[in-house]
């Protein structure tokens, strides 16, 4: 590819610049009307606000029940409940995974978001087979996107027999991250649940990311040795802690050690700040050095019909569920769907800076606050140096 420029755009709100690019990267960030005017331009950004592309922290693709039919909700209050009309809906369902997560996946692509982890099915019931659909649809847009994939044990792992080599066979097809789930309530023996998810990060050498919603002094006990084992094991920086409804239940300033701790050793908190139940005090983990992440959970699945994928929109619903309208705070709730979710991840060259790789989000927009807050549909998205989706629309592969 040769020397492009995206001409008069302005990185997070600041002054106006041109971004010269060469091969899929920023080389330049020049003053805006000084890039060479013979160079091939990408595109007139006539002043809009440029970010980088979103971050889609904590999906489930292979559930979703998005381009079908709608179907009413009929899962029962209880967390077992929804996981067993899951399992009853799926087995039977004749949508392929390619034919919902794929237009899913375009979708978010058309909001802005360019990374992605996805939370995928291991489970006895249906084997390997979410696996490989979602290595299949992570090698179709694999020129577009970042998708990684976190072998998921969601109804358990120590309780369904075979689930553990499950897991194992999923990290040998090339899965990104070892996934757990609730070792007190579902696996119902804390230690040796976080102990199978740490020997399988050591010995495949990849990340963690653990569903944790056991609530009170049970979840809080259970994240304290997840940063145990973090430590003993080497991991620093390669630990997710999904959802932590638990670290909601105290007061924020009973939480400030294990803030601290978790700063130190590099475990990211991801919520979705969900209305219903408690959620981390995210302003005060930021402030302690703890790294906040978020993404959508479930897009229009079995467990509900809500969601849809635009990550700037999620980036509103954390503003709402903190009262944050400050331009500072919902600039905050921007770098959670932004930079967090990149650190969360360990995406190498983020950003805007010369060296980033070009994956781009342009917004008419003054700063970022009105981005959060307007999400406006009028967005030009650029993957590796060149257009794939504006005004809302995914302009093809």
């Amino acid at each position: 590819m040769n020397s492009q420029v995206i001409r008069n755009v302005r990185p997070l709100g600041e002054a106006a610049v041109d971004l010269v690019l060469e091969q899929s990267v920023i080389q330049a960030v020049l003053p805006a009307g000084t890039a060479a005017l013979d160079m091939d331009c990408l595109i007139d950004g006539k002043g809009q606000l440029l970010l980088p592309a979103l971050v889609e922290s904590h999906v489930h693709f292979d559930k979703t029940l998005w381009a079908t039919p709608w179907r009413p909700n009929t899962a029962g209050p209880t967390r077992n409940d929804r996981i067993s009309n899951e399992q009853g809906l799926l087995k039977t369902f004749d949508v392929p995974i390619a034919e919902r997560a794929g237009p899913l996946i375009e979708h978010c692509i058309a909001r802005g978001s360019l990374h992605f982890r996805s939370h995928v099915d291991v489970q006895t019931v249906w084997g390997l087979r979410h696996i490989e659909a979602m290595l299949a649809l992570r090698e179709k847009y694999r020129q577009l996107i970042d998708l990684q994939l976190v072998a998921f044990p969601q109804g358990g792992m120590l309780i369904q027999p075979g689930t553990t080599e499950l897991m194992r066979a999923a990290l040998d097809l090339g899965v990104d991250i070892v996934g757990g789930i609730d070792p007190a309530a579902i696996d119902r023996d804390p230690i040796r649940h976080l102990e199978t998810l740490f020997e399988l990060a050591t010995r495949y050498e990849r990340g963690l990311d653990i569903h944790l919603h056991d609530p009170g002094d049970l979840g809080r006990w259970e994240i304290e040795r997840i940063a145990d084992m973090t430590q003993a094991c080497g991991l620093s920086g390669r630990v997710t802690i999904s959802h932590a409804y638990s670290l909601g239940a105290f007061p924020p300033n009973d939480l400030l050690a294990l803030a601290d701790r978790l700063a130190e050793l590099g475990i990211s908190i991801m919520s979705c700040a969900p209305p219903h139940v408690t959620v981390p005090p995210v302003a005060m983990l930021r402030s302690r050095g703890v790294n906040v992440c978020s993404g959508s959970d479930g897009i229009r699945d079995a467990w509900s019909p809500m969601g849809n994928g635009d990550m700037l929109e999620r980036a509103m619903l954390l503003a709402l569920r903190f009262g944050w309208s400050k331009d500072a705070e919902l600039a905050m709730a921007f770098d959670i769907v932004s930079s967090g979710g990149a650190r969360a991840l360990g995406i190498p060259n983020y950003g805007l800076e010369a060296g980033c790789q070009a994956n781009l989000l342009l917004i008419p927009a003054e700063n970022l606050a009105e981005a959060v807050v307007d999400r406006s549909m009028q967005r030009t998205v650029i993957s590796h140096g060149r257009i794939v989706a504006q005004g809302g629309v995914f302009t093809g592969l």
